[in-house]
């Protein structure tokens, strides 16, 4: 059997356990727990739903050549773990007996530092070369890059809105251009399609959604490309603005899907951590 990770970080519930400080948390309190219990704890959280015997236990738990009583070991270690996440033999939530086998974890887990360095290939495998990472940007206030983030999102639901909301008036700008009623229908599906893409991305990120940055992070070229697209809406408004407000509103908004993701790479949409 291959050696367990000791830099693993896994989440189940409310719980956190870190292979790397050997601690297990519970709602970011350290809930005390032996070292046999939580390696063994952490052996069956690397292969959750899946069957780890008591043979794998012994081998993880104990080395070749120790001499002990394998079997009042194990129940022990599991009798530590189930008293420390609270869990119950008869009615498990979490570590499951499988009669005369062993063992299985049977909560859902998340595995972290895995998410972790997939974020960190996220936050560099798109456009790497030119685009900021997170040691790149400077640091501020969560409520700034907060507020930021969520009044860019309001910026581009006003703007399909308005857009569904003047169809008349776009129709007549657009009827010079080439493919117009092509156009003009594109147009129309993609404002109310985005409407709920930025409903979406809002509540994600004023709900704190888990997961949010490594998920905002993939929907991103998407959001890219049609941000790149929508930053030509001031020039539906040429009824309105003159020609070079219109330009220069189109510049602000080509930077603005790079903005919300430096916002995002600052801590817009991650529950804000108490520090003590």
């Amino acid at each position: 059997m291959a050696a367990m990770d000791s830099a693993a970080k896994y989440k189940f519930g409310v719980f956190e356990a870190n292979a790397a400080t050997g601690e297990l948390r519970r709602q970011g309190i350290r809930v005390k727990l032996n070292t046999q219990p939580f390696q063994m704890l952490m052996l069956m959280l690397s292969r959750p739903g899946e069957l780890v015997t008591r043979e794998d236990i012994t081998r993880e738990l104990w080395p070749e050549g120790t001499f002990v009583d394998f079997e009042h070991g194990v129940n022990s270690a599991v009798n530590r773990i189930r008293e420390a996440l609270g869990d119950k033999a008869n009615n498990p939530r979490f570590v499951e007996t499988v009669a005369r086998r062993g063992y299985r974890f049977v909560a859902p887990v998340e595995r972290m530092d895995r998410g972790v360095e997939q974020a960190q290939s996220l936050e560099t495998g798109f456009g790497g070369s030119f685009l900021a990472s997170p040691e790149d940007l400077p640091q501020s206030s969560y409520a700034v890059v907060q507020t930021l983030f969520v009044l860019l999102q309001v910026m581009y639901v006003s703007f399909y809105v308005g857009t569904l909301a003047n169809l008349a008036e776009i129709d007549e700008l657009m009827s010079v251009l080439p493919h117009a009623n092509i156009m003009f229908h594109v147009m129309e599906a993609s404002a109310a399609v985005l409407i709920a893409v930025r409903a979406f991305v809002m509540c994600a990120a004023l709900f704190h959604a888990p997961g949010f940055r490594q998920k905002f992070l993939k929907l991103w070229p998407f959001l890219l490309l049609v941000d790149i697209a929508w930053s030509l809406a001031p020039f539906l408004l040429l009824h309105h603005l003159s020609m070079g407000l219109a330009a220069a509103c189109t510049a602000l908004l080509v930077y603005s899907p790079f903005a919300q993701r430096a916002l995002v790479l600052m801590g817009a949409g991650q529950k804000q951590t108490a520090t003590t």
